[in-house]
């Protein structure tokens, strides 16, 4: 396969350059990163898909090696730079996990004629019903906030390490080597972000499911929180679309822990879509 060597882009949004990866061409497919990650917890799918496509993936402000001056923005409005500044006029692909899913799934409802498709992997949904915790959890989420109220970042780091990486009800520990250490880079990135202001654009769309006619993948983990598990089975029922894949032994970020088998579930949905346009 004709790898293409990325070249970073500072894709300017307001106050912001947004630190963004381009290789290949063709079809945009345009990575979103959680909120634990940055751009490089998507590399193996990102070096996969630019062989074939314009493969995207950048930095949201506070993460990775994107800058940001403090104001109020609009992570959709972020995301709709980076499509006008890669993409162009042409619809496309977005893949996001946990927040960029929610940013993904924004765009297609507030901007479908940019959004071709959809992979999902445990995405936030904007109004969607507060998370209840089972007792075993409760009892973990408690622990963060004492983390959380001691400002100890390297405390929290692995805290966030263990509820998001391994999954709550795994043992901690669960994923390790290089994956762990990558997550503890990026979210000691993200901890240590100097103030960048409030994303004042959050819309709730939890209503609007429907609204959403683009073909859609939705990958969750088994050993994910059960909110979250449940928010991706409401979405597959939600989105006309939609299909779902559960992933077995997995958590938040299948992408970190599973990333050749993420490749080709993404790979796989991507080349069905695109085959027709060559």
């Amino acid at each position: 396969m004709n790898h293409h060597r990325a070249s970073v882009q500072y894709i300017v949004s307001g106050r912001a350059s947004l630190a963004t990866d381009v290789a290949g061409e063709g079809t945009a497919v345009v990575f979103l990163h959680a909120n634990v990650c940055d751009r490089r917890m998507w590399r193996a799918q990102f070096d996969e898909l630019s062989a074939t496509h314009m493969a995207v993936g950048y930095d949201r402000r506070g993460f990775g090696e994107t800058r940001a001056e403090p104001e109020d923005f609009s992570a959709l409005a972020d995301l709709v730079a980076v499509l006008e500044a890669t993409a162009g006029d042409r619809p496309a692909i977005l893949v996001g996990c946990s927040l960029g899913g929610r940013i993904a799934l924004d765009a297609a409802i507030r901007h479908p004629s940019r959004v071709r498709a959809l992979v999902l992997i445990a995405p936030n949904v904007a109004g969607a019903p507060d998370p209840t915790y089972p007792a075993d959890i409760e009892t973990l989420m408690m622990q963060w906030n004492e983390i959380e109220a001691s400002g100890d970042l390297d405390r929290m780091n692995a805290m966030k390490a263990r509820l998001w990486l391994d999954g709550p009800r795994a043992p901690e520990g669960r994923v390790a080597g290089a994956a762990r250490d990558l997550f503890l880079d990026m979210n000691g990135i993200a901890l240590r972000s100097a103030p960048f202001g409030s994303d004042v654009d959050v819309t709730p769309f939890f209503h609007r499911l429907h609204d959403i006619a683009v073909p859609t993948l939705v990958i969750w983990g088994d050993l994910d929180f059960p909110y979250v598990q449940d928010r991706c089975r409401h979405l597959v029922a939600a989105l006309s679309g939609a299909q779902g894949r559960e992933l077995h032994d997995v958590a938040h970020l299948p992408s970190l822990e599973r990333p050749a088998e993420i490749t080709t579930l993404v790979a796989e949905f991507v080349q069905r879509l695109t085959g027709a346009d060559r």
